[in-house]
């Protein structure tokens, strides 16, 4: 049996809990990345620290708003492609600029000693590497015909 013929077939319980398990991780992607993304883009640098993000004042504007509008890009790209099927193989492109994204915050957070969120950062790579191996791999959407 060919790999789309497995894909458009009725699937077997294993593979429900792949793709249960895939999509959770998309939509936990796509919130955080998501909600980051806003505060990124829209929210005044001087409001940001109090939520956590100490950086904020310290880089300048047109960075932050760079990775804000790259985290909202990335949310979207992580859920439209796949839930559409027109393009998917665009959502395991999004999850990999994911893992870029926290392999660069991983080497800025620990450059500025701010441990403490390090492992929130490894965590979301850990989600966004199982979604390119998941996608890429385990069980890619197939595009629309």
């Amino acid at each position: 049996m060919s790999n789309v013929a497995n894909r458009t077939a009725s699937p077997k319980p294993r593979q429900l809990g792949w793709q249960s398990g895939l999509w959770t991780a998309q939509v936990l992607l796509a919130v955080f990345y998501g909600f980051s993304g806003v505060l990124k883009t829209f929210m005044p640098p001087e409001a940001l620290p109090a939520m956590g993000l100490n950086y904020a004042t310290e880089i300048p504007v047109l960075l932050l708003r760079f990775i804000g509008i790259s985290e909202l890009a990335g949310a979207i790209g992580i859920l439209l492609p796949a839930l559409t099927r027109i393009k998917p193989s665009l959502t395991p492109l999004a999850a990999l600029g994911f893992v870029a994204i926290q392999v660069l915050a991983i080497g800025f957070h620990i450059y500025r000693g701010e441990t403490e969120v390090l492992p929130m950062n490894v965590i979301a790579l850990a989600i966004a590497a199982f979604v390119v191996w998941g996608r890429t791999r385990k069980l890619p959407i197939a595009p629309r015909v």
